[in-house]
């Protein structure tokens, strides 16, 4: 159902860098790039895109907007978590259950913008 989804960005190459790295983690790598964004993706699957506004102003995190990473398992989200940390990125929530099954970290990347690595079951 998720073709993409874009985060704002005020410097195209920083974020590079932190996706790279996180894209990595979960198997994936960039689909599509310009001067203007980068699109990362597992093979097929929906794409997550660092974007510069087309507006041309700055670009701020949405706020309650959030993207949700599947990880495979309980380790991959404790992994995700501690990259995004020794990236520069901000904890938004420590790695854990949140309910019976759903297991779940959340971290903003260097523009702000909140992402969670989840898994459930």
């Amino acid at each position: 159902m998720i073709g993409y989804v874009t985060l704002g960005t005020n410097n195209i190459t920083r974020a590079a860098t932190f996706y790279d790295a996180i894209a990595r983690e979960l198997g994936g790598a960039r689909a599509m790039e310009t001067e203007k964004f980068i699109a990362w993706s597992t093979k097929g699957g929906p794409m997550l895109c660092a974007i510069v506004p087309y507006d041309g102003n700055a670009a701020t995190p949405g706020n309650g907007t959030m993207v949700a990473l599947a990880a495979q398992d309980r380790a991959q989200v404790d992994r995700l978590h501690a990259l995004a940390m020794s990236l520069g990125g901000k904890d938004e929530g420590a790695s854990g259950l949140r309910g019976d099954t759903f297991y779940a970290a959340y971290f903003r990347d260097l523009d702000g913008n909140k992402l969670a690595a989840f898994v459930s079951g």
